[in-house]
């Protein structure tokens, strides 16, 4: 069984910054992918950034520049640094982790959710 367990939402003023942490706990886990989805209320679940093992990274167009995510693969851990915030940035953030089964299978787990509320 694998578990994501996510911290650091909060509520900060607009122009701030928060750190997103998500760490995969679970036996003998080979993660590929680790990203960070978002969904504000009445909207779809987005993809906000990921990144692979070997460190590649992917930003939604309106993060870019704000946002840096890292992970360490030695702890399972994916981080979300979020610079200059903005009251659209307001959403309840998840973690996603790809975890590798077997050579042929591999499954997404999700944590929790973490809020991040934005004031203007």
């Amino acid at each position: 069984q694998v578990q994501l367990v996510e911290s650091g939402g909060g509520l900060v003023q607009a122009g701030g910054s928060l750190k997103l942490s998500c760490a995969a706990f679970g036996s003998s886990l080979s993660i590929n992918t680790m990203g960070w989805y978002r969904q504000a209320p009445g909207k779809q679940r987005e993809l906000v950034a990921s990144v692979t093992r070997s460190g590649g990274t992917n930003y939604v167009d309106s993060v870019k520049g704000r946002f840096t995510i890292s992970r360490d693969n030695a702890k399972s851990t994916v981080s979300l640094q979020m610079n200059s915030l903005k009251p659209e940035d307001t959403a309840v953030f998840y973690c996603d982790a790809e975890v590798i089964l077997s050579s042929f299978q591999s499954r997404l787990y999700w944590g929790q959710g973490t809020q991040v509320t934005v004031s203007s």
